[in-house]
């Protein structure tokens, strides 16, 4: 039988990454898994902070009072959501270094994001699809539930070794600041983005959709109102590509688990009725 020779550095590279797999795991609340994340929190956190004020001071905020504050108004009810089960759950560090602020601002672009910390933004574009406060907390909380999953550690991890190759987030910033910016940028979900790893990238919108319907039930707004919005989402203009060259769910795939999960949301929200 032929033998296989390893070389010591092959070797020492694997047991660099075992280690490291093992000490950066961590588990995702309310659905359990476990995820790999190279890029603290707080590293994240502070990277945000400062593209979040980057975008706020060069777009433009709506003067619509009455829609701003139903942004601010369905926000702010799915946050509490989330600080209550977290608390319950013993989970408040979770949230450490988390800020939260609602604007809504003037673009007619469909689109919607929360960056690590809590900082949401909502596209006055979005609203004449979500219609209703039920539609917009479908999208806030899968928004919410992104960050408070740390999706953007997670992918943000992927994302520099595969581009830049540093297991770093501060020395990717010293080394290439501006192709880390791009990066962070694709990762919150601001402007348009293309997806490196694809079923990693839609494994992290599954889990958003189902903790965000968890979210909007905890939060008092009935998670069936999800499934309409979606359907409104699928009736948009304009080819989409099938799911394998995409980093979101199909529509109706999307709808399909949405209305699977749907038994445990209604669970959360008919204990708030």
């Amino acid at each position: 039988m032929k033998g296989y020779y390893f070389s010591k550095k092959f070797i020492q590279s694997i047991l660099i990454i075992l280690i490291i797999t093992s000490i950066s795991c961590s588990t995702v609340p309310l659905t359990g898994r476990k995820q790999l994340s190279l890029v603290p929190e707080s590293d994240m956190i502070a990277l945000s902070l400062t593209e979040y004020d980057k975008f706020i001071k060069s777009n433009k905020l709506s003067t619509d009072k009455n829609k701003s504050a139903m942004v601010k108004r369905v926000g702010e009810r799915i946050a509490r959501a989330v600080e209550a089960y977290m608390a319950k759950e013993g989970l408040t560090k979770n949230l450490e270094g988390y800020k939260w602020e609602f604007n809504l601002v003037e673009d007619p672009s469909v689109n919607a994001w929360c960056m690590s910390g809590g900082k949401v933004v909502v596209y006055t574009g979005l609203l004449p699809l979500t219609q209703t406060e039920g539609g917009l907390a479908t999208v806030m909380g899968h928004e919410i539930a992104h960050a408070v999953a740390r999706h953007g550690s997670e992918r943000m991890s992927d994302q520099i070794l595969l581009q830049l190759g540093s297991t770093a987030l501060s020395a990717s910033l010293a080394q290439k600041p501006e192709q880390t910016r791009e990066i962070a940028l694709a990762v919150f979900g601001v402007g348009s983005q293309v997806g490196v790893i694809l079923p990693f990238s839609r494994q992290n919108e599954y889990e958003a959709d189902y903790m965000g319907l968890i979210f909007m039930a905890m939060a008092g707004y009935d998670p069936n109102e999800s499934v309409p919005f979606w359907e409104r989402m699928s009736k948009q203009g304009g080819s989409k590509p099938p799911e394998f060259l995409s980093t979101h769910p199909v529509d109706q795939n999307r709808i399909d688990r949405l209305k699977l999960k749907m038994p445990d949301a209604m669970a959360y929200y008919s204990k708030t009725k």
